[in-house]
């Protein structure tokens, strides 16, 4: 069976990742499994920069099929930001809780109404050379809730309500959250690209 290395140390990423991509043929790792591989620096301008920079340096690193994302949240009264700085928008090594806290402020006198936002999520399959193979993007819109609500999933969700709900990702279960989310938009796209793989290994 392939090894699919997804390029993460996030559990609750990996754990979400596993379970959109569940059915496919392919021996599923983390970076966990690779304990002197060196960190991949998130230096693009872009999500699919990042993911691209990502999927292609733990691939010739590993030397295995590689799948990165990068995503991130982008406010409309923040004129986009966090964006791709939104794993540091409170600097390194802080919790989720307090890049939460901080957006909040951020937003503290912005009402209800202009609390527009977007989660963007990119896909970057790479082949163990490092070359990239797919990228695939998926979107979700949605406005910023004023304050915390549920304890489910991980990052911004206790505070993004999606387009047509009245309920946090962190509100919502699992499956519910993996029909609309951005990570699984951008990974049922990139999940039917694997598949083109899986099936011509079997043609072989």
């Amino acid at each position: 069976m392939t090894t699919l290395l997804i390029a993460t140390q996030n559990r609750g990423k990996l754990k979400e990742i596993k379970k959109l991509l569940d059915g496919l043929s392919f021996n599923i790792v983390d970076l966990s499994q690779y304990p002197s591989i060196e960190t991949v620096e998130e230096s693009g301008d872009t999500f699919e920069d990042n993911a691209s920079l990502k999927a292609s340096g733990y691939a010739r690193q590993a030397g295995v099929l590689t799948l990165a994302d990068d995503s991130g949240l982008m406010v409309d009264a923040l004129d986009g930001a966090p964006g791709v700085h939104s794993a540091r928008y409170a600097g390194e090594g802080v919790s989720d809780v307090e890049r939460t806290e901080k957006l909040l402020r951020a937003l503290a006198d912005v009402p209800q109404s202009q609390r527009g936002a977007r989660f963007a999520s990119v896909i970057a399959t790479a082949q163990d050379d490092g070359k990239i193979i797919n990228v695939s993007v998926g979107e979700c819109k949605g406005q910023i809730a004023c304050e915390p609500r549920g304890n489910a999933g991980f990052g911004y969700d206790p505070i993004f309500i999606p387009e047509d709900f009245t309920v946090t990702f962190a509100q919502m279960e699992a499956t519910e959250k993996n029909r609309v989310s951005h990570r699984a938009r951008a990974l049922s796209k990139a999940a039917v690209f694997l598949r083109t793989l899986t099936a011509a290994s079997r043609d072989v």
